[in-house]
């Protein structure tokens, strides 16, 4: 049972900029917080300063990342937002946990993880009152340590997250400020599209944009089903393996299947196979992939900005039949062109979608969260993040991984606490899907799966 025994109201340690932060057609987004976690092995130096330690440079990182103390309010009847930077603070808790480490097995995204994990009450609770930031510390019984992060979805994106706890736990560590190239720029204008004319259609942002089972309207009864969560590995000889499946069968291709497209064409085709006894073998099916467009712009956008500078992307649409009967290469194709969508004209184009969509509507239609379950997959990935850099003094994370999933379809590529190439993957899927799934993922490129308690790290 986790208590929470202390809370703290915690604002820039110095006086910051007042006033509003207009918002980029990427940030105007249903509001919601990403949430993760950082798990650290007992350290006599987290013992007796740990709380300190997090709260004293938490107030000096929010310095540089004021936004994160301020607070949201509508501007339209529609639901526009816009960011208030009035430094209200955030939100941080020191709590106890009667359990061991070892008790949360490999800290899949279950009801338990959530225990470690600061709430934000959407129902009830006033938008203009929501933090954008929570904290929990969390003390195991054995001594290890977890820090859970929510942090709102509308200032940041999963990038400019991990770069904001990086940087903390930089300055909670000793370091008097920030190197220049670390600074933040929470400048919106860089994505921030005036016009209201798109060159293209855009389907992402028309309903529905994603096939529903065959012989279904809607996707409601799809939601109503029981999913399940669970965590898998592959290790890096694995991931070498299914990129070496992937590129020697490989379709005519400019380059090399890179470890994302080869993984996701695995994850789909697997789920694709789980699922097919249920379902028609010409049961269309697509992949929803959201992609960092930083590098992708031109000019490109710099690593330190903190807005959220990410586009979802669909593959073109397959049959469950054309992912499972075709080689691996098949469905990293679709994989990649779908990705390969997301040049500098298309981002743009999409940037003008959205201003006119905005203007007529309010916010913009998609939600992060909407579904994009059964018979489709939603493949996300923190592979680049840099979460095991995350050093508050006691030592690097064993285990850094997503503290909740969306719902059926959704997983997330993280990177192995190894530091060796390994992958972590986190699933939801209807729960008879996923437990196929499980069998089948591993019988695709004949190996078992590697224990990843956490303890054994």
């Amino acid at each position: 049972m986790v208590t929470v025994t202390a809370s703290y109201t915690v604002a820039p340690q110095e006086p910051t900029p007042n006033g509003h932060l207009t918002l980029s057609q990427i940030d105007q987004i249903q509001p919601n917080h990403i949430t993760a976690i950082f798990v650290y092995k007992s350290n006599p130096k987290s013992r007796t300063n740990a709380i300190k330690a997090l709260r004293d440079s938490l107030s000096k990182i929010l310095v540089y990342y004021y936004p994160l103390a301020g607070r949201l309010r509508r501007i339209t009847q529609g639901g526009l937002l816009e960011l208030q930077c009035n430094a209200k603070g955030v939100h941080l808790f020191e709590a106890e946990d009667e359990k061991l480490m070892v008790d949360y097995g490999d800290f899949a995204p279950t009801d338990a993880i959530k225990d470690l994990i600061p709430r934000v009450d959407y129902g009830t609770t006033p938008l203009e009152e929501w933090p954008l930031l929570l904290v929990q510390l969390t003390r195991f019984s054995c001594g290890g340590l977890c820090v859970g992060i929510a942090i709102c979805h509308v200032v940041v994106d999963g990038w400019a997250s991990f770069q904001f706890v990086k940087l903390w736990a930089k300055l909670a560590l000793g370091a008097e400020n920030l190197d220049k190239h670390e600074i933040p720029i929470h400048e919106r204008t860089l994505l921030l599209s005036p016009k209201t004319n798109p060159l293209m259609a855009h389907k992402k942002f028309q309903k529905p944009c994603f096939p529903f089972v065959l012989g279904c309207s809607d996707n409601k009864e799809e939601q109503k089903k029981e999913t399940s969560v669970a965590l898998l590995e592959l290790s890096k000889d694995q991931v070498e393996k299914l990129k070496k499946k992937a590129n020697n069968d490989k379709m005519l291709v400019d380059r090399a299947y890179s470890r994302y497209e080869a993984i996701a064409a695995h994850i789909w085709k697997c789920i694709c196979k789980a699922r097919q006894d249920d379902y028609n073998a010409f049961q269309p099916t697509v992949v929803r992939i959201m992609t960092d467009i930083r590098n992708r712009l031109k000019p490109s956008v710099p690593l330190n900005y903190a807005g959220n500078a990410i586009h979802a992307i669909l593959t073109p649409v397959s049959h469950y039949n054309d992912i499972i009967s075709n080689p691996l290469s098949f469905a990293a194709q679709k994989i990649r062109e779908g990705t390969e969508r997301l040049t500098d004209e298309y981002i743009r184009s999409a940037l003008d979608y959205s201003a006119r969509q905005q203007k007529e509507n309010g916010l913009r239609s998609e939600s992060v969260v909407d579904f994009y379950g059964n018979p489709n997959i939603n493949i996300g990935s923190w592979m680049s993040l840099p979460g095991y850099e995350a050093n508050f003094g006691w030592g690097k994370p064993v285990y850094v991984g997503v503290g909740a999933l969306f719902g059926d379809g959704w997983s997330i590529i993280m990177a192995g606490p190894k530091g060796d190439g390994s992958v972590i993957m986190a699933f939801c899927l209807q729960t008879p899907h996923l437990e196929a799934f499980r069998k089948i993922f591993y019988e695709e490129i004949n190996a078992q799966n590697p224990n990843i308690i956490i303890s054994s790290l």
